[in-house]
C-alpha cells in the first residue's frame, strides 16, 4: 500500500541560489524545499508524498494555498518549483505532529494523520455501477521509483522492458461469474454507451475474452474527455498493458502479453526502451520519462518499468513493476 505520509530521514541539505530562507532537503529518492533551520542532516521528518491530501488543520497547512483567492476544498500536494528548485512533496518537522509517539524511519503515518489520496475528477461517460470489481483480479497501481529506489537494485543486470504510461483511466476486461465485465479501477460498469464499453466493443473484447475465461485484460482507456486527452486522440481508444491469469494468480510475461495483443489486434502501451541488461538509475529513468506523446506536443505522463520475465519483489512483496512520472508533466499540472 502506498505511504502517502511517512517518516523520512534527511540525507543531505543543499543551498538554493538567491534564496535566504529556504533550502533543499534530500530524502530517500525525493527532494523537497524546506525552511532553513527546520532540519539538520540526519533528522527525521514527516514526508507527504505527491498527490497526498493532508488533514484539515488550517493553522498548520494554510501556507499551501497562500496567494490564492480562497482556500481550496482540499490541499493536494504537488510537484512545484520554488526559486528554481524542484520540490517533490512536503517535508515537515515531526514536532508539528505531537500525536505521533513512535517516530521511526520509514514508518507509515497515512492512517494515523488522516491523509488521503487525491483522485482526479472522473472522465465524462464513466457509466453506471454494475457490481464489485472481480475478486480474482489483481488491481494495477505501480509505485514510483523515488519512493522505493531499492527497486533499481532488484532489476539491475536483468532483461527489462520500459513502456509508455498512457494518460487515461484504468480499465479491466474479463469473464466473471458467467458474463463479460468491463471495469473501471474499483467496480464493474453497466453495459451502456460509456467509455469502457465503447473501448470493449471497438476491439471485440466480449468475444475475445470469452475464448480466455481465465484471463483479465488490463489497460488504459484513453481519448477525448479523459485526463485532458494528452495523447491527442479523436475517439475513445485502448492501450493494453497487462494480462492477468486469474487461475494462476499472476501476470503474464511481457512477450506473452504482446503476442496476445498482436494476435487479437489490441493496441499495447508502446515500448519506449528494452534491453538485456538493466543499468538505469533513478535519475536516468526520470530523464527517460520525459518527452511528448507521439504526434503531439503534450508532455507524456511517464513510463512503467518491468523485467522481461516476471519477478517477485522483496521490496513490494509482490510483482516487480514500478513507474517513473515525468517531472515536466507534473509541473504542468498533470494528475
Amino acid at each position: 500500500m502506498r505511504k502517502l505520509a511517512s517518516v523520512q530521514r534527511v540525507l543531505a541539505l543543499h543551498p538554493i541560489p538567491n534564496a535566504d530562507v529556504i533550502e533543499l532537503a534530500q530524502i530517500n529518492g525525493w527532494q523537497c524545499v524546506v525552511k532553513k533551520g527546520d532540519f539538520q542532516v540526519g533528522d527525521l521528518g514527516v514526508y507527504f508524498e505527491i498527490d497526498a491530501v493532508p488533514p484539515d488543520r488550517p493553522m498548520l497547512f494554510d501556507f499551501l494555498w497562500k496567494g490564492q483567492e480562497k482556500r481550496p476544498a482540499s490541499l493536494r500536494i504537488r510537484t512545484m518549483r520554488l526559486r528554481g528548485a524542484l520540490s517533490q512533496g512536503l517535508l515537515m518537522p515531526a514536532s508539528n505532529f505531537p500525536e505521533i509517539t513512535n517516530v521511526t524511519e520509514g514508518g507509515d503515518l497515512t492512517e494515523a494523520l488522516g491523509v488521503t489520496k487525491y483522485e482526479p475528477p472522473p472522465p465524462d461517460g464513466m457509466g453506471d455501477y454494475r457490481g464489485p470489481f472481480p475478486a480474482l483480479v489483481s488491481k494495477t497501481d505501480e509505485m514510483r521509483v523515488q519512493s522505493f529506489p531499492q527497486l533499481i537494485d532488484e532489476l539491475q543486470g536483468k532483461p527489462y522492458v520500459v513502456t509508455l504510461k498512457c494518460d487515461g483511466t484504468s480499465a479491466t476486461f474479463c469473464m466473471w461469474e458467467g458474463g463479460f465485465h468491463a471495469c473501471g479501477r474499483n467496480h464493474s460498469i453497466a453495459d451502456a454507451d460509456n467509455i469502457f464499453w465503447r473501448a470493449a466493443r471497438r476491439y471485440n473484447l466480449p468475444e475475445i475474452m470469452a475464448q480466455y475465461p481465465d484471463l483479465a485484460l488490463q489497460g488504459e482507456v484513453v481519448g477525448p474527455g479523459i485526463q485532458k486527452n494528452h495523447l491527442g486522440l479523436k475517439a475513445i481508444d485502448l492501450r493494453a498493458f497487462n494480462l492477468y491469469d486469474m487461475r494462476a494468480g499472476r501476470s503474464l510475461d511481457h512477450d506473452e502479453c504482446f503476442a496476445f495483443y498482436e494476435k487479437h489486434g489490441i493496441p499495447p502501451a508502446p515500448v519506449v526502451e528494452e534491453g538485456p541488461d538493466f543499468q538505469h538509475t533513478v535519475e536516468s529513468l526520470l530523464k527517460l520519462a520525459e518527452g511528448p506523446y507521439p504526434g503531439t506536443k503534450n508532455e507524456r505522463e511517464g513510463i512503467v518499468i518491468r523485467p522481461r520475465v516476471g519477478q517477485f519483489s522483496q521490496t513490494l512483496a509482490g510483482r516487480l513493476s514500478f513507474k517513473a512520472i515525468s517531472n515536466k508533466y507534473l509541473l504542468k499540472g498533470g494528475d
